[in-house]
């Protein structure tokens, strides 16, 4: 029977969590045919979005962030006693991504972070499959780049299914199935694929849940783990609602839900392909392997307790036309258009008869380019230092807590949810 486990960023931030993330695996590997997708190592992304910029401002000849993240990982393997040959292995890697980077004005800017931003992912599995194999664990490292397939959509490909199952179907399970192989453990990248040309590609930000979500939709599993540090899927951000509570079972369209509306602990996209082959998933805790965490599965659940999903650093804007006519789906039609070719996606949107407003994530790289075209046609306002706050299962207390002393931008309600377009509480 395969499973899946997914390990993100957190789970191997360092050499010790490299070793707990190892203990899991061996403990949980039992008869079942396991593959593991594994993040890049805590911060590395951010880093090299980082460097992404500096190769930009440089011209790829002043890259201080690919040193700084070349001895973090060296100094991991190091630390992890594994032998010079993986050392050797990740110096191709950053060279490589040096190479890359000298190229950067020769490429469009979401190509560019691609190839760049992806290698992230790619150090940390080649990390993580030498010290299982290390420890007597037989890893096996694959380059998730040949077995995911997408179009050219660069930092949020959309996959191609029909080759994405005979590239995982013929490589993947060949190496799991039969006596001589049942002991295997597969590690591959989240976030990453490749075009048909060989392009790298990523699957939006936070995307490795996704990646699980595949693998176990072409592998037939029968369950997905994704490991997190927290317990499971909670009823808030602990980091901002300390008392937060634990869910201890879900149905997948509450977790559609909860993610949908910017729940951080699962992948939007995460959760359909396992609902489409009832494919269980459960969220647990690296921190307490034992413990038994969140399941997701296609049974409904009664009684659920509020919800609490805050989306900060949002911005709100309103158009009308200049001749206060009404707003008609000619204008909405190129408003959207607009968005997509921006690829801005709008978090809520409200309409009248006169005006039009969304709700966005505040992109610094996406909104001025899409403010500038809008007010060519039409009268805009636009608001910045907003948050959006959606609760589920909400009462009307509820809803006066947290609006209290703030400005009210937009609200939304139905009989399970209310979305609500706030001044920010910092």
């Amino acid at each position: 029977m395969y499973k899946v486990f997914k390990f993100g960023g957190a789970s191997v931030k360092d050499a010790g969590s490299v070793r707990n993330v190892a203990q899991i695996i061996r403990d949980h590997k039992g008869d079942d045919q396991l593959l593991c997708v594994v993040s890049a190592m805590a911060k590395t992304t951010n880093a090299l979005e980082l460097l992404v910029q500096q190769a930009r401002a440089s011209k790829g000849k002043e890259l201080p962030a690919l040193d700084t993240l070349r001895n973090f990982h060296l100094d991991i393997v190091q630390e992890l006693g594994l032998d010079a040959g993986i050392s050797a292995e990740l110096e191709e890697t950053f060279t490589e991504i040096r190479v890359v980077c000298s190229t950067e004005s020769e490429n469009e800017y979401n190509y560019f972070y691609d190839q760049i931003v992806s290698q992230g992912e790619i150090l940390s599995t080649k990390i993580v499959a030498r010290y299982l194999q290390h420890i007597g664990v037989p890893a096996i490292y694959k380059d998730a780049g040949g077995l995911i397939r997408t179009d050219a959509t660069y930092r949020e490909g959309k996959v191609n299914w029909p080759v994405t199952q005979h590239l995982i179907e013929t490589q993947v399970k060949v190496l799991l199935e039969g006596e001589a192989h049942r002991n295997n453990v597969i590690i591959t990248q989240g976030f990453t694929a490749k075009t048909s040309e060989g392009a790298r590609v990523t699957l939006g930000r936070e995307g490795s849940d996704y990646s699980a979500a595949i693998f176990a939709y072409c592998l037939d599993a029968e369950e997905v783990t994704i490991w997190k540090d927290v317990p499971g899927i909670l009823n808030a951000d602990p980091k901002l609602f300390p008392d937060a509570q634990l869910f201890n079972r879900l149905s997948y369209t509450d977790a559609i839900e909860l993610a949908y509306y910017g729940a951080t602990v699962i992948h939007p996209k995460t959760i359909k392909p396992l609902q489409n082959k009832n494919i269980v998933l459960r969220v647990r805790s690296f921190l307490n392997p034992s413990a038994p965490g969140t399941v997701v599965e296609n049974e409904e659940i009664f009684g659920l307790l509020p919800s609490f999903i805050i989306k900060k650093n949002q911005a709100l804007i309103s158009i009308s036309p200049r001749d206060f006519s009404f707003i008609m789906e000619e204008n909405l039609g190129q408003l959207f258009t607009l968005l997509a070719t921006h690829r801005i996606k709008v978090n809520l949107m409200q309409h009248s008869a006169i005006s039009f407003s969304i709700c966005i994530d505040n992109d610094p790289m996406r909104v001025p380019g899409v403010l500038e075209q809008l007010k060519e046609n039409y009268v805009t306002e636009f608001r910045d230092n907003l948050e959006l706050i959606t609760i589920r299962n909400y009462n009307e207390a509820l809803v006066e807590r947290f609006m209290r002393g703030r400005t009210l931008f937009a609200e939304q309600k139905n009989d399970h949810t209310v979305r609500l377009v706030l001044s920010s509480g910092n």
